[in-house]
């Protein structure tokens, strides 16, 4: 058994030449070029896929490669597979070459092997260089450039670079992306070219938004365990959400990439105590840069709101017809979709996607903490859970404590607070009973929504004063209403919210 260890990235048809100019300035040890064809396998019911498992057959020149990869771990673009590989006379799979350990625990290989068909191909021209990296790590750079195929016509253009490491660090791999994404082009990609074909194959019109889940961890792992874990399920939901808006101009997409963001900040701020924070001070100057290119979607989201269904919210208003065209104008200027995915195939983005990846791989803030911080960091995570959300809902009451009269600038002020401290439940609510945990999350969450109603009024607040004047009183008063019904609201969720048992107490 291997386990192949590499970096993917998507890229246009032109970056070779981005490529050869880097290459350029590259000690390589070897270079060749070749016609790389494989048929991937599976049974009528996906079997292998929903092991995520992967079987294909490789031919180049004369020679035929079997290869099954077994479930890995994709960090950031950063993928670790186990694959197991033998030779064959034929593009037929032989599944008797394969270990047995390597498959799932009551596999029956005999009935796979003889319901395994040919699924799907990829068929792309490879240009290798094998590059020696100044501290002496191994690396081969990858350019494919091809195509995906399915027996019922699917296509789908292949054209990504690889960079795998063959001997030494996993250091070298980021060291030689960062180099590539100097002049940007680049895009971590986490759809290996089989998830493709699948997706070909199965006619699978892409994934849906889903809203970011709590982090998955458990009481038997460390605190630095449940650390690493926040920030790959941050990453993950990033990821994922990338990729569809790459596939649709899906809104709700962008939204779920700055709920990631906030994650990766607020476990950054959460764990603070023990990992300074001048191990984490270039990640969070670029996490923060990226919120700012993106925070746009959150008059974008209220807009979309306010326009949805024919303008139904505002329909009481006179002014309904004008204020909808204003509202578009204004829609109209916010970014268009080609920004954003240039943005995201850009230098600093890529760069932060990596160095991030690179951080949690590597352990990034070790060299900053002693001997006493590590043995807290390997201390059981529930004892830091429940003393860190007594701190966040501490900080919490001594905002929302009822004696506070708070108005929509007071509301809207606390919003970054009452994310955080949601955030921080989301790192580590799994610890504790699902139902006392929802149960006091949900008037907070409750307290979320209104004010998040609060701001989809704010884009007719700041156009009320463009109408004459009967227009703009009317508005004026309309927006009054709105906001003394939702402060009512909110007050009735503090009342409740307050009044619990947090669960962690429970």
């Amino acid at each position: 058994m291997e386990t192949e260890i590499e970096l993917k990235f998507f890229v246009s048809s032109d970056f070779s030449r981005q490529i050869r100019d880097k290459v350029a300035d590259l000690k390589v040890l070897q270079q060749r070029q070749r016609n790389l064809g494989n048929i991937y396998y599976d049974t009528p019911d996906y079997l292998l896929r929903q092991h995520d498992i992967g079987l294909r057959v490789r031919r180049y020149d004369d020679v035929y490669v079997q290869t099954l990869k077994t479930a890995g771990r994709v960090v950031a673009g950063l993928h670790q597979r186990p694959e197991y590989n033998a030779e064959l006379d034929s593009p037929a799979p032989d599944l008797s070459l394969i270990p047995a350990d390597a498959w799932p625990d009551g596999f029956d290989i005999e009935a796979l092997g003889a319901n395994i068909n040919p699924l799907f191909s990829t068929d792309f021209e490879r240009q290798q260089w094998l590059v020696a990296m100044p501290d002496s790590s191994q690396v081969e750079l990858a350019f494919d450039s091809g195509d995906v195929t399915t027996e019922n016509g699917g296509y789908d253009p292949i054209c990504e670079v690889e960079i795998e490491l063959k001997s030494g660090q996993i250091d070298a791999l980021f060291v030689l992306a960062r180099e590539l994404a100097e002049k940007g082009g680049l895009r971590l990609g986490n759809l290996s070219k089989a998830a493709r074909g699948y997706r070909l194959a199965t006619d699978y019109q892409g994934d849906n938004v889903k809203a970011l889940s709590l982090v998955p961890i458990d009481g038997m792992q460390s605190t630095e365990q449940a650390f690493v874990k926040a920030l790959e399920h941050a990453l993950e939901h990033w990821h994922y959400h990338e990729q569809i808006y790459v596939e649709r101009p899906e809104q709700d997409a962008i939204l779920e990439i700055c709920n990631a963001v906030g994650l990766v900040r607020q476990a950054l701020a959460l764990y603070g105590g023990l990992i300074p924070r001048r191990a984490s001070a270039l990640l969070r100057q670029e996490l923060q840069w990226l919120e700012g290119e993106l925070d746009w979607v959150f008059e974008a989201r209220a807009i979309t709101r306010l326009q949805s269904d024919k303008g139904y919210f505002l329909r009481k208003l006179n002014s309904q017809k004008p204020l909808l065209v204003k509202l578009g104008e204004r829609y109209e200027a916010l970014p268009e979709r080609s920004e954003i995915l240039a943005l995201f195939h850009s230098s600093r983005y890529c760069n932060l996607l990596l160095d991030l990846s690179r951080w949690i791989l590597t352990r990034g803030w070790q060299p900053f903490v002693d001997d006493k911080v590590r043995d807290k960091l390997a201390e059981p995570v529930r004892s830091f859970a429940n003393r860190s959300l007594t701190v966040s809902w501490d900080e919490l009451l001594s905002v929302f404590a009822l004696e506070n009269e708070l108005d929509r600038f007071g509301y809207l002020d606390q919003l970054p607070r009452l994310l955080r401290n949601l955030l921080s439940g989301c790192c580590v609510a799994l610890l504790y009973d699902e139902e006392d945990r929802e149960t006091f999350r949900l008037p907070w969450l409750d307290l979320m929504q209104g004010i998040e109603d609060i701001q989809l009024l704010e884009p007719v607040r700041k156009l009320a004063s463009e109408f004459d004047e009967d227009d703009c009183a009317q508005i004026e008063k309309w927006l009054t209403r709105k906001e003394e019904s939702l402060l009512h609201a909110m007050m009735q969720s503090r009342q409740i919210g307050v009044a619990l048992t947090p669960y962690w107490e429970v």
